[in-house]
């Protein structure tokens, strides 16, 4: 059966869940203290998404929508979407979980960023993405890689 990604709900299990992952971190603490105090709701709109292997959730990522206003980085500017802790459990990764996950971001038609871990550098390659020559005021400290649909160039100063 093939992997589908589907748009992950904020609740207990899902942050549970998310313990397993290496980058779990001040985003989900902030997301269990709002639903261990109610201000969440169980169908709030998520920024994530994932793929279950059976009820487990194997590989998740977040998916921002960036206005065209804070575009540093396509010409023409416009909105794009920023990939946040793309990960897959070590136990399934190499079985194309996360090439899955990048091939849906790529379906909204958005230029795509990414801050990938640096080993990760040679995947982000596979996925047809290149990294932008360093600008220190633009990136601080960042080391950005990108994805440009037809039509869309880097930005040039």
């Amino acid at each position: 059966m093939p992997a589908k990604v589907e748009k992950l709900k904020v609740n207990f299990k899902t942050l549970e869940e998310f313990k397993k992952f290496k980058e779990y971190g001040i985003q989900e603490l902030s997301m269990f203290e709002d639903l261990e105090a109610n201000m969440i709701e169980d169908d709030s709109d998520s920024p994530f998404y994932g793929i279950y292997y059976g009820d487990k959730l194997v590989a998740r990522m977040s998916l921002y929508q960036i206005d065209a206003k804070f575009d540093r980085y396509f010409s023409p500017p416009q909105n794009y979407l920023e990939i946040w802790k793309l990960e897959v459990l070590p136990d399934y990764q190499g079985n194309g979980y996360g090439k899955i996950l990048v091939e849906f971001a790529k379906r909204f038609g958005l230029p795509i960023k990414t801050n990938p871990r640096m080993q990760s550098s040679g995947f982000w390659g596979k996925m047809d993405f290149s990294n932008v020559e360093y600008d220190m005021e633009r990136d601080r400290g960042e080391n950005p890689f990108l994805w440009y649909p037809e039509g869309v160039e880097v930005q040039k100063n």
